[in-house]
């Protein structure tokens, strides 16, 4: 790679990371490695381009102008190894991939298994976050595609996966641990855990439909503290059957009065502008079993 290319890189990295250490890892240098190529890039183009301190580094005034500059550099590099994979075939490569947590912890191990069993020299980046942080990694190419609940930006391309029931969770000693269907109304006779993190509920959109109003206890986007609050019987919840499989709670789920799901979809921002190895893991999409 040439070596301006790897200093653009270096700078665009450290910013994205907020970090020279984390940069490197990415990128397979030093933490030394990648302050000496911005230092150097810095020397070259006379400018300051990051701020550094304890906290980490941050972009001066000029490094803000410069960067979507670079950024553009590598985006076409990395259109140009994309030419070069499909002519080669896929004997190496990496897939990055932004995911919500239960679907990296139910789908993509049978997914990647199966993959790997064809092209077993293909590396992996898995980006944990919520939906809001996905689409943003997917638009500012952080990640070349990303798990999503749907419907998502307009300026994004999807592919449909499943839809994903929503259950009520209860303590074992709730009064309607045996019901057969959970009725709604009964919503507000417990305090609620909700499963939400900067405005991205599954479930709030729910309760507006079917005019339920009640103060919720508890707010997280952690699924297994939601899950470890109702088995202490602290609160009664909802949430996506995907994250109830394999739970090492005593917590039972019923399925709503009035049903109810969340549509998952893989989201990328262009479809011909991908490496052959994404476009050959797309394929791999509905193998979950």
């Amino acid at each position: 790679m040439d070596m301006n290319l790897q200093k653009y890189m270096s700078f665009v990295k450290a910013v994205e990371y907020g970090s020279f250490t984390k940069a490197g890892e990415m990128l397979s240098y030093s933490q030394s490695g990648i302050s000496r190529m911005i230092h150097d890039l810095e020397a070259e183009w006379g400018v300051s381009l990051l701020e550094r301190d304890r906290s980490g580094v941050r972009l001066t005034s000029d490094g803000m102008k410069l960067l979507p500059y670079a950024k553009s550099v590598c985006r076409e590099f990395e259109k140009l190894q994309v030419q070069v994979d499909e002519l080669k075939g896929l004997t190496s490569g990496l897939i990055r991939i932004g995911t919500f947590s239960s679907a990296a912890t139910h789908w993509l191990p049978n997914i990647i298994k199966k993959f790997q069993e064809d092209y077993p020299h293909i590396d992996y980046e898995l980006l944990l976050g919520d939906y809001t942080e996905i689409e943003n990694w997917i638009l500012n190419g952080r990640v070349d595609c990303g798990f999503l609940r749907l419907p998502t930006l307009p300026e994004l391309e999807t592919v449909f996966l499943e839809q994903d029931q929503l259950l009520a969770v209860l303590p074992e000693q709730h009064p309607l641990a045996e019901c057969s269907r959970f009725p709604m109304e009964a919503l507000c006779d417990a305090p609620f855990m909700l499963l939400k993190r900067d405005g991205n509920s599954d479930v709030s959109e729910i309760l507006e439909q079917c005019r339920i109003s009640r103060k919720v206890q508890f707010t997280t986007w952690d699924d297994y503290a939601i899950m470890s609050m109702v088995e202490s019987g602290l609160g009664i919840s909802i949430l996506p059957q995907l994250i109830l499989q394999r739970i090492p709670y005593r917590i039972v789920t019923k399925e709503l009065e009035v049903p109810a799901y969340r549509k998952i979809g893989l989201a990328f921002r262009d479809r011909k502008g991908m490496s052959l190895a994404v476009k050959r893991f797309l394929d791999y999409l509905p193998y979950r079993a």
